[in-house]
């Protein structure tokens, strides 16, 4: 391999908001986990055990059968995961540059080749290449955002609801308590 290929074969990390080049593909994906504020999901956890508790007890009153079944406090505490695609593209230059898509975009959304500009943002860990937050296809033009799981996703509706129920039942039992 002479100098030329070796350089070709530089992969650069583009420490500005926007890049514009020719799409070149997508590289092999993998997962990551959000990580989850510990006190945010003890809060919501314990507002919805509330809500559980009083509804088993009464379902247990009107028929001998229990509750539902929730995930686990361990399986909450590991977030969710999310898929992470590296993505290079060629800039007019030559240079390669590679930056990280969290989540999808569908798969007709880019073909090699398209000429396209990204916005990006640099992600907390200084070591990571920066993170693609809207893609817009210069080609096609058309705008892209990749869709990530968030954090009240994880959690899912019904355990935001029992939390929100736990919570005003707790403040009504606490008000009712102090007079």
């Amino acid at each position: 391999m002479d100098d030329t290929e070796l350089y070709r074969e530089r992969i650069l990390r583009h420490a500005g908001p926007v890049i514009t080049g020719r799409f070149l593909g997508f590289r092999p994906s993998y997962t990551r986990e959000v990580k989850v504020a510990q006190p945010l999901l003890v809060a919501v956890f314990v507002a919805a055990t509330i809500t559980q508790a009083l509804g088993a007890l009464l379902l247990a009153l009107l028929r001998s059968g229990g509750g539902g079944a929730r995930r686990k406090f361990k399986d909450l505490k590991k977030g969710p995961e999310y898929l992470v695609t590296p993505v290079r593209l060629r800039d007019d230059l030559g240079q390669t540059y590679e930056v990280e898509m969290h989540g999808q975009l569908p798969q007709s959304a880019l073909h090699r080749g398209d000429l396209v500009q990204l916005r990006t943002r640099a992600q907390k860990d200084p070591d990571l290449p920066v993170k693609l937050e809207q893609v817009l296809n210069l080609t096609t033009m058309q705008p892209l955002t990749p869709r990530i799981p968030t954090l009240w996703s994880h959690f899912g509706p019904g355990l935001l609801i029992q939390a929100a129920l736990g919570l005003a039942l707790a403040a009504v039992l606490v008000a009712a308590w102090i007079s």
